[in-house]
């Protein structure tokens, strides 16, 4: 069921027009914008980074392994979904992959900045993406599972985001969560990605209890090259500025190579049921109780 952005009005039609009050949303870059007074810019991202990601995700080792990640977590715990969310989709390069692994979900994928739609749009042509407020989620009991990845940390009230979440997902319904963690962690990458924290080990864990969801999952990932994380932020405290969030991620395609095929064995292990207690990242799976 959709929920009327202007007058909370529940209905079930194909379209944004809303039955009781007449509300047409607005469209940002070609999409709907559910909340067009943040479409344009605003705290917590940085718009022109979309296009860098493209340019980024598909060859490199971190997202190329966060993505491997997500899926096997997804079919451990939600092998049916017929619904799938994703807040803060991006430029669709983890959308695209849940909806290949699931042919048979209708997929969304949602952004508060529109200047990503468009790149989602051209690796899922079919899927519904839209302009939305993550803290204002316009659907009641609508979907199987909503995926965030490396999102939350982007946003200030993101118990509010949980609660919302708790409140779309139909019951019986679950979510999948990557952030990044330790605050001593903190660096200069973070802050260029607008990241408002790093995650303290069971922080998290907490936050989703108040939001009423039962763990299922929770593990770092990053963990068997912590050590590498560690001395490439400890090298740039005097490296000059640049202003790349990214600038970790490009790297020679060699050592490329090699990092994925750690990533490859850390995650092996965790699907033999080894879960790490440190990492630059966390992996949290929870279903609405």
């Amino acid at each position: 069921m959709k929920r009327c952005p202007s007058c909370q009005t529940t209905h079930d039609s194909q379209e944004w027009h809303c039955p009781a009050c007449g509300f047409i949303p607005r469209r940002a870059a070609g999409f709907p914008a559910l909340a067009p007074e943040l479409a344009e810019e605003g705290e917590g991202f940085r718009p022109e980074a979309y296009a860098a990601l493209a340019d980024l995700e598909a060859d490199s080792f971190w997202f190329r392994a966060r993505n491997s990640l997500v899926l096997w977590g997804l079919r451990q715990h939600f092998p049916d979904i017929e619904r799938y969310l994703e807040v803060g989709c991006g430029t669709g390069y983890v959308l695209a992959e849940v909806a290949g692994a699931y042919p048979q979900a209708r997929v969304t994928g949602t952004e508060i900045f529109s200047a990503g739609l468009p790149f989602a749009a051209r690796r899922l042509p079919a899927a519904e993406l839209l302009q939305m407020d993550a803290r204002r989620i316009p659907y009641v009991e609508e979907f199987d599972v909503i995926g965030a990845f490396d999102v939350l940390e982007h946003i200030q009230e993101d118990e509010s985001v949980l609660a919302e979440m708790s409140r779309v997902l139909r019951p019986g319904g679950g979510i999948i969560l990557t952030v990044p963690q330790h605050p001593w962690l903190w660096s200069r990458p973070d802050e260029y990605a607008c990241h408002v924290r790093r995650y303290r080990r069971g922080e998290l864990q907490t936050k989703l209890r108040r939001a009423g969801f039962l763990l299922l999952l929770q593990t770092s990932f990053v963990t068997l090259l912590l050590p590498a994380m560690v001395a490439s932020r400890i090298a740039q405290r005097g490296a000059p500025v640049n202003g790349d969030s990214m600038s970790e991620l490009r790297l020679p395609h060699a050592m490329n190579r090699v990092f994925e095929g750690v990533m490859a064995l850390e995650r092996a292990m965790i699907r033999l049921g080894v879960r790490f207690p440190a990492g630059g990242s966390l992996l949290l799976v929870a279903r609405k109780a």
